[in-house]
């Protein structure tokens, strides 16, 4: 992908982007996490329906694609899809631009389809802006996961993985896809952008339950069904799991110690640290160090 540019009347430098993992499955996916600059970047169409899954801190973007102008906050978890062939102009508003980029080819789409019992000729994937789908977030993290620590659970695994998100994807976000009705009582829109952006700005801190609600304007009670429903985890478990990727990514820089990465990410020491990834990952956070110095 190019380097991004600067928006027009922008003195910054052109910066290329820096990719963290870079990598294409036996179905043909390729994955990229990767971080841009602050800038604009025109992306042409390609044959490949992409995924665009942003994760991180709030990131204020811009886009133009498919005829229509978008602007928005994207929180980690927010998806933009962008369909085959569909050439799109992004502007960047500041540096955190942080993403996981998953592109299906046209031909996994077509076979998911048949065996799906559709008709591959009557599936068109629709144009999303930074929307939301627990589920795909979580196969799409989870072919992250098994791509950068080298297949944990097996190759077959993976590609399992790559056909359920391809599954998922038209399911969801086709011509196909049968509208659902939101719940009258939901934690959704501006309020769980809100939501998002508070934690992943305060995962440094002491978070509690009560902060956290009064974001929302909900009671520490209600706000726990909703937060559940939106993004399939108990709070408390979003929580950790999020500072865990943070850690993650910070630990892959090598250039804070793990008291400094603990520190970082809100966990209380080293150890507390340490245990939370080994009973996430089932490794210690110098593994990881070590597995990421290695490649």
């Amino acid at each position: 992908m190019p380097a991004r540019q600067p928006s027009r009347g922008n003195p910054l430098p052109i910066e290329a982007p820096q990719i963290f993992t870079q990598a294409e499955t036996a179905h043909g996916v390729v994955l990229q996490h990767r971080l841009d600059a602050i800038g604009s970047l025109d992306l042409p169409g390609i044959d490949r329906t992409v995924l665009c899954i942003h994760i991180g801190p709030a990131a204020h973007l811009s886009c133009r694609r498919d005829g229509k102008q978008y602007k928005g906050t994207a929180v980690h978890g927010d998806i933009d899809i962008i369909p085959a062939y569909t050439p799109s102009k992004w502007v960047a508003h500041d540096h955190n631009d942080r993403n996981l980029i998953l592109a299906l080819p046209e031909e996994l789409i077509r076979s998911v389809s048949e065996q799906a019992g559709q008709n591959p000729s009557r599936i068109e994937i629709r144009n999303r802006f930074q929307v939301r789908d627990p589920e795909l977030e979580f196969i799409a993290n989870a072919i992250n996961r098994e791509i950068s620590e080298g297949h944990p659970s097996g190759r077959l695994y993976t590609e399992g993985l790559v056909v359920a998100m391809t599954s998922r994807l038209i399911a969801q976000h086709s011509s196909v896809t049968t509208p659902s009705k939101i719940p009258s009582a939901s934690l959704s829109g501006h309020r769980l952008k809100q939501v998002l952006a508070f934690i992943e700005d305060q995962l440094a801190e002491d978070l509690s339950l009560d902060q956290i609600a009064a974001v929302a304007g909900l009671s520490p009670s209600h706000l726990k069904p909703l937060f559940r429903q939106a993004t399939g985890l108990p709070v408390h478990r979003y929580v950790v799991q999020r500072r865990l990727e943070r850690a993650k990514n910070l630990i892959m820089q090598d250039s804070l110690t793990m008291a400094e990465v603990a520190a970082a990410t809100g966990f209380a020491h080293q150890s507390h640290l340490a245990r939370h990834m080994r009973r996430a990952t089932g490794r210690a956070p110098s593994d990881l160090r070590r597995r990421f110095a290695a490649d």
